[in-house]
């Protein structure tokens, strides 16, 4: 099992934490071992200092009160009073008393001189500055965190709008932009690396759409123009003797206006300003209507039936596209299923009993011009496509895929609301 994904903004956040920490702990360190061993260092000083007025003392046999010193104290450590034995002076941390005290210790007349000094008052000392540096580190852990997170969530939330605007052009909405001028104010070079993304998506999106906008120009342009002379030539077919080569002639002519008309018709399409006309119709019979206009043998399933708002025109091309292609490219028997209760939007399905559509389609979808003449790779015509954009017109969730025991299934989801009553 894959552990769930941490957002961006997360890992920069904890990132930011994480080094705030390590450079706090680094510098707490520091700071306690330099205090540390300037006071303990001090302590030190002391006793050694107490030791010598202590030493001399003894030797002239004067009184040694107030110099907190002892000969031969009981509690000296013992590691240290065999340091002064062997005749060398030391001092050492230990108790007196209960009490935690530094001793320090040196040989006098054949015993042990031991000196000593508070050292409570050092622990505690060190407690409160490991204290102090703790929650200033905490403090200031906790403060890099959130100015961490809050520029993550500024970085995290301007990327996600460049994805956002990314997937919109991807579903074909090529007006989207990102318009990300932030950090733009001097140029390319006054722009953050977020910033310079936008922009490059933006930049790109402009090129594609200005060369989607002139190809589709120049194909409108190219179908319109053929148009008048294909009627011309229709007609002047008209005029040749009967026979098998003017039925070739008549043949290919009429398949060559369909491939005018298919491609006028997606140019506008491709255009984006078509725009349905709506009207109520009996789901039902509107469908028995379209599939009988094909002049296929195509049986009607109708599991419920109801009054819908569609545009009839269009309804129909997108159904005899389908049953077309399923005939074409399927098996029969072609099924078409009309369930106008189901939930949450009414369906119509177009089944067929042949091979199924490739997964090229399923996964990319129908794409135009695409034959099967070698080095082209395998395609459906026009005719899906058609579909796809007359689906896209009249608000249809159109989806392609393969039923389980066989055979290409193409669904047709409704919109919501356009059952009547």
């Amino acid at each position: 099992m894959r552990p769930p994904a941490v957002s961006l903004r997360w890992k920069i956040a904890l990132t930011v934490m994480a080094v705030s920490c390590a450079v706090a702990a680094v510098l707490g360190v520091l700071v306690h071992n330099a205090v540390a061993r300037q006071t303990v260092g001090q302590v030190r000083k002391e006793a050694r200092a107490n030791l010598d007025t202590a030493l001399d003392l003894f030797e002239y046999g004067t009184s040694r009160e107030g110099l907190n010193s002892l000969l031969d104290p009981p509690e000296l450590p013992a590691e240290l009073r065999r340091l002064a034995r062997s005749g060398q002076r030391g001092t050492m941390v230990g108790t007196y008393h209960g009490r935690s005290v530094m001793w320090a210790a040196a040989p006098a007349d054949g015993q042990v001189m031991g000196a000593w000094r508070p050292y409570g008052t050092v622990h505690r000392s060190l407690d409160r500055l490991d204290t102090a540096i703790l929650g200033s580190a905490v403090l200031a852990a906790a403060t890099v965190a959130l100015a961490g997170l809050f520029l993550a969530h500024r970085i995290s939330r301007r990327l996600g709008t460049t994805a956002a605007v990314a997937r919109r052009i991807t579903a074909g909405d090529l007006d989207a932009r990102v318009g990300d001028g932030q950090g733009a104010g001097g140029g390319a070079a006054g722009q953050d690396e977020v910033a310079a993304v936008a922009a490059a998506l933006d930049s790109v999106a402009g090129s594609l759409q200005s060369r989607l906008q002139a190809e589709q120009r120049f194909t409108a342009d190219v179908a319109h123009e053929l148009r008048t002379p294909l009627t011309g030539i229709l007609a002047s077919a008209e005029l040749l003797p009967e026979g098998r080569p003017k039925e070739m002639i008549n043949d290919r002519l009429r398949a060559l206006r369909r491939l005018t008309e298919d491609l006028l018709e997606i140019s506008r399409l491709d255009s984006g300003t078509e725009r349905a006309d709506l009207a109520a119709y009996d789901l039902g019979e509107l469908v028995r209507r379209c599939v009988a206009a094909t002049g296929l043998d195509t049986e009607v399933r109708i599991a419920a039936d109801a009054v819908v708002e569609t545009d009839r025109r269009r309804l129909d091309r997108i159904l005899a596209n389908l049953v077309i292609n399923a005939h074409r490219h399927g098996r029969a028997p072609v099924v078409v299923t009309v369930d106008a209760a189901s939930e949450p939007r009414p369906t119509i399905e177009v089944r067929d009993h042949g091979p199924g559509y490739p997964a090229d389609l399923l996964h990319h979808g129908p794409q135009r011009f695409r034959t099967d003449a070698p080095g082209r790779g395998k395609g459906h015509g026009l005719g899906l496509t058609i579909a796809v954009g007359q689906s896209a017109v009249l608000g249809i969730d159109l989806r392609f895929t393969n039923a389980p025991d066989g055979g290409a299934r193409t669904l047709l989801r409704l919109p919501q609301g356009a059952v009547v009553g």
